[in-house]
């Protein structure tokens, strides 16, 4: 009766700690997002977030999502694809109004102008359907944005249907999914370097990927995912190192003034 009992709890202890696990897969991805998405509300500026960051993220996971119509993966990892998506999507739509509301409360004074009142610069509209790359992911509206989401989701949907049956395209689908994945943190690593700084960015946020990536990894391991997901996984681990090293250097050695407008209150939610 002991040994039997002594066995159940153990079976329900591995459920448990297998439901936990896999909550921690489909919602942890989103949790790093919570405190740059107030601190970008709070501070209405966008400028320290890197919109790229989503870009990487829906592709990647979108891609991911095709990828499990030819080889099978966890459940959890499928549903945490799908929220990632639409948590991407929210950040695109909160960053989007703000860099516009920006854009239209700048005002000029005309040199024309027979009266004394400021003009408004007409900012031009930028669309995904003008399709200039010099604005590419630059776009003035939200519905922009999901048009070439949507574009690319049903152009890479098409290939996937085409090239199903090959093992050799399967699995290139995979490793562009996964590979997508780990360079999550390059945007946001780029555009700390072109600032010269890490001011707008979410500490809580880079911190909360390193500990989620690490898990990430080590669930992959564990789990006997596919090869490609650990191995990127571990580049990503290697990404978020660097960005936090990024954070002691700026903090440190510092390449320009700090200001002390709309971003003492970003710093305080840090």
């Amino acid at each position: 009766m002991e040994d039997e009992l002594l066995q159940q709890t153990i079976h329900v202890l591995n459920e448990l700690v297998s439901w936990v696990a896999a909550g921690a897969m489909v919602f942890g991805g989103v949790i790093p997002y919570i405190p740059q998405y107030r601190d970008i509300r709070r501070t209405q500026n966008a400028q320290g977030f890197s919109t790229y960051v989503c870009l990487v993220l829906l592709v990647a996971n979108i891609l991911r999502i095709l990828f499990r119509f030819g080889r099978y993966f966890e459940t959890p990892l499928l549903w945490q694809s799908i929220i990632m998506i639409v948590t991407m999507l929210v950040m695109l739509n909160l960053c989007t109004n703000v860099r516009v509301s920006a854009e239209l409360n700048t005002k000029r004074r005309s040199f024309l102008a027979t009266d004394n009142k400021d003009e408004e610069i007409k900012v031009p509209k930028k669309l995904f359907l003008d399709f200039d790359w010099n604005y590419f992911w630059l776009w003035s509206r939200f519905m922009d944005y999901v048009q070439c989401v949507l574009a690319f989701t049903a152009v890479a949907a098409y290939i996937t249907y085409l090239l199903l049956d090959s093992t050799l395209f399967v699995e290139t689908l995979g490793f562009l999914a996964v590979f997508t994945e780990a360079m999550l943190g390059t945007p946001q690593l780029y555009c700390n370097y072109q600032n010269k700084s890490t001011e707008g960015m979410s500490i809580k946020m880079v911190c909360m990927w390193t500990s989620g990536d690490t898990f990430k990894t080590g669930y992959f391991l564990l789990t006997q995912a596919p090869m490609q997901f650990w191995i990127c996984s571990l580049l990503q681990v290697c990404v978020d190192f660097a960005i936090l090293f990024q954070v002691y250097y700026y903090s440190r050695y510092p390449q320009k003034p700090i200001s002390h407008t709309v971003h003492t209150t970003s710093a305080k939610a840090l």
